[in-house]
């Protein structure tokens, strides 16, 4: 049983099949390495409609600017579903995965080039990202040296510099 929605494995795996088929569920894998231990194996998965999200959560804007978590929530959905789409507009068509282990390790998105490399995304719901909003890439650079490049999406409106090879980049960014 999946204990939180009360229904079996099979009955939850249809319901995934089903909303995939929809467009209403995406799923991004998880990203695997033999340079890293304990990687979970399950996909992220995501509503891809956020106004969809909110109506079925029953919350507006006020709601969400309340409840700090259910907005970042929205946010990296929102972010998620907007990644997805430049990607399928892209020449070099990376693969989209997402990295978590077991130890409380996460990086929200990866962009795998292949022989060119990884770049990490980090998203974040804020205008004015720290140095430790970036602390999942510094440990993602210290595991892999693939890592190209890590970027912190964020709510603001400034590009800079938070650690070597890591920048704090507006979300905006991604349609300029």
């Amino acid at each position: 049983m999946l204990d939180a929605a009360a229904i079996n494995s099979r009955t939850a795996a249809g319901y995934d099949r089903l909303l995939r088929a929809l467009g209403v569920l995406d799923i991004v894998p998880a990203w695997s390495t033999n340079r890293l231990k304990r990687l979970t194996q399950r996909g992220k998965r995501y509503l891809t409609d956020t106004g969809l999200t909110a109506g079925a959560l029953r919350v507006d804007a006020a709601d969400l600017l309340r409840e700090g978590d259910l907005l970042g929530r929205m946010i990296d959905t929102y972010v998620t579903a907007q990644v997805r789409a430049e990607i399928a507009a892209s020449d070099l068509l990376p693969s989209l995965f997402h990295l978590r282990d077991r130890d409380r390790h996460e990086v929200d998105l990866l962009l795998d080039y292949g022989r060119r490399g990884l770049i990490g995304v980090e998203i974040k719901a804020s205008a004015s990202p720290t140095r430790a909003d970036a602390a999942q890439l510094r440990w993602l650079q210290q595991q892999v040296p693939d890592l190209r490049a890590g970027i912190v999406l964020h709510t603001g409106a400034r590009v800079y510099r938070l650690h070597d090879g890591i920048a704090a980049v507006p979300i905006a960014a991604l349609w300029n």
